[in-house]
């Protein structure tokens, strides 16, 4: 049977490649991942409710709900067992490895993400895990991508744009947000920008959005009234916001950092589980709207218009009827809630950052403004406005792509009337956060190690150079006891100048010897038995290591201005040589690869 089905794979593959174009198959196959990832994301959203309305629904609004600090251990301690025991492999930190999969592994992601992140997901943030879905998703929609491709055999360079088509898919299916999904695939996963890319990535995008539409409706994600239009002279407190909104990314990438190397350093997954279901449940407790995604807080901001509305944001909590706190309250959110994330993610839960920045956001464009008609006699500041326009800015800045921050809140809420001060927030933000961190949160694990591809075009394509690919193994190995005589006779089995030098018992790297070093006595055989390899051996220029990036090795060359190196390994034993002129010449394949249009 197996083999019937197989046959008929090779069948299908056989008729397309006669019948069908690539480039149309690829829109074909663009087309289908629009509509397979818009039902995962729509799966993924319906599980969470559920859970969560099947958790908290009896839940008493005026008072601490001590159940909070049992749900959100049950649910990375679920999400984790599932992960540990049934996918055996690790799914966080969903975005950087599809980062991960287009610069290392030429766009192949393992087929269990198509399910696993939303398994996961749905346990963690159900249960009340204080991340977001999206970046699961995004996993999800690219693996969907990736082994749609592989199951039709397509080149690494369309599994590539595949992943790129899920990526634009999710986001634009779970947000209703087309242009966010593309912009986000091009900003975000750095897909390069050609007209044969765009057009598949926007047939993915507009299928999901379209998708979505048909089965939830076409009201835009989170409701949004513009009650007072946008008024020049509040430009330079939009400016004030973008540069407020930056510096609460920079707290917040950092401090997560800082917390999942705490969490890194615990060995043991139940010491993970105590460390972050203590902290997670306790914060909880004491902040409700920490619970789960938080998108009803972002809903209560953006369509809030009185103090006893907002103050409904304490509800389920010990500060239930203190409205006189509300700053207070909303501002320790801001600082505890990358230690709510941290601890989900970090204690076995599963989930991403884009809830999280969307929520800090909207927090902190409502306390920005509020703070200022309160304790400032400056302009009226409209809070839902500013929560709006923080939104964009703390998505740009932690996400480091300032149009899917622009785009993505415009689609999210219909607010295209704020167009102008969401663009002037986002950019703030952003130049506010690249003055101290380079690299976005994504990114910065890839970039530390040089396998992040940029949008610079030499950089991009050393990232996808391979050292496997570029590496020389004809190289006549020699030893320290050979005297010259059987040195001579290796010259004369070799077409190569250069002879690496290894010990005989465990293959590491003493030196190499250079055929013009002894050209001088090579053809005197009184000294054949005189010299050995040990005394016309010299130390090579550099060693380059066979874990080191293209980038890494083409700044060793630099630095030696040598032509040829040897490889070795992390223990030193040779492997081989890299020549420039053999990286020249993948280099320019790759080049040309890359570039076709």
């Amino acid at each position: 049977m197996k083999e019937e089905k197989l046959s008929l794979l090779q069948r299908c593959i056989k008729w397309r490649e006669a019948n069908i174009k690539e480039k149309q198959f690829i829109l074909i196959l663009s087309f289908l991942v629009g509509i397979f990832t818009a039902f995962a994301a729509l799966i993924l959203k319906f599980f969470i409710h559920q859970i969560q309305n099947f958790l908290t629904d009896n839940f008493n609004v005026t008072q601490a709900n001590y159940l909070y600090l049992v749900y959100p251990v049950v649910g990375i301690f679920l999400a984790g067992w599932f992960v540990r025991n049934i996918v055996k492999d690790d799914i966080s930190h969903g975005v950087t490895k599809i980062l991960y999969a287009i610069s290392r592994r030429q766009g192949r992601i393992k087929r269990h993400n198509i399910w696993s992140s939303i398994i996961a997901s749905a346990i963690t943030i159900g249960f009340g895990g204080s991340v977001g879905a999206e970046a699961p998703i995004v996993l999800t929609g690219s693996a969907i991508g990736s082994n749609l491709g592989s199951v039709f055999k397509m080149e690494h360079r369309t599994l590539m744009l595949l992943v790129g088509c899920g990526a634009a898919g999710a986001v634009a299916g779970i947000f209703k947000a087309p242009i966010a999904g593309l912009v986000f695939t091009l900003e975000v996963l750095m897909i390069d920008l050609t007209m044969s890319s765009l057009l598949p990535l926007l047939i993915s995008a507009v299928t999901a959005a379209t998708v979505s539409y048909i089965t939830t409706g076409t009201e835009a994600m989170f409701k949004f009234h513009l009650d007072q239009a946008f008024e020049l002279e509040r430009i330079p407190y939009v400016i004030l916001l973008g540069i407020f909104c930056g510096l609460v990314s920079l707290y917040f990438t950092r401090a997560m950092n800082s917390v999942e190397g705490v969490f890194g350093k615990l060995n043991n997954p139940y010491k993970k589980l105590a460390f972050g279901g203590v902290m997670l449940s306790v914060l909880i407790f004491l902040f409700p709207p920490l619970y789960g995604e938080g998108y009803d807080t972002i809903e209560l901001l953006l369509n809030g218009t009185s103090t006893a509305e907002w103050d409904t944001v304490m509800n389920n909590s010990m500060f239930y009827g203190y409205g006189n706190l509300l700053l207070v309250y909303l501002m320790l959110i801001i600082l505890l809630k990358v230690f709510a994330s941290s601890a989900t993610n970090g204690g076995g839960g599963c989930g991403g950052i884009f809830a999280p920045s969307l929520y800090l956001g909207c927090i902190a464009g409502f306390v920005f403004s509020h703070f200022s008609n309160d304790f400032t006699f400056s302009a009226y500041l409209p809070e839902k406005n500013f929560a709006l326009m923080g939104m964009a800015g703390v998505m740009s800045g932690v996400m480091h792509a300032p149009l899917t921050g622009v785009f993505l809140i415009a689609e999210l809420t219909g607010g295209y009337d704020l167009f102008l001060p969401l663009m002037i927030v986002s950019v703030s933000s952003y130049l506010t956060i690249i003055a101290f961190e380079p690299h976005s949160i994504y990114s910065m694990r890839l970039a530390k190690k040089g396998q992040l591809i940029t949008h610079h075009k030499d950089k991009a394509v050393l990232t996808l150079m391979k050292m496997e690919n570029v590496v020389e193994k004809d190289f006549v190995v020699v030893h320290p006891e050979m005297d010259l005589g059987e040195l001579v006779k290796a010259i004369a089995a070799s077409h190569r100048n250069v002879f690496p030098v290894t010990d005989k018992k465990t293959g590491e790297l003493l030196g190499i010897v250079l055929l013009d070093d002894i050209r001088n006595i090579m053809f005197r055989q009184e000294l054949y038995h005189r010299f050995t390899v040990n005394k016309l051996m010299t130390s090579a220029p550099a060693k380059i290591f066979d874990t080191d990036g293209m980038e890494q090795v083409m700044q060793t060359f630099d630095d030696t201005k040598a032509w040829n190196l040897p490889v070795v390994d992390e223990e030193g034993r040779y492997e081989g040589f890299v020549s420039k002129s053999k990286i020249f010449n993948s280099y320019r394949q790759v080049l040309v690869h890359f570039s076709e249009d």
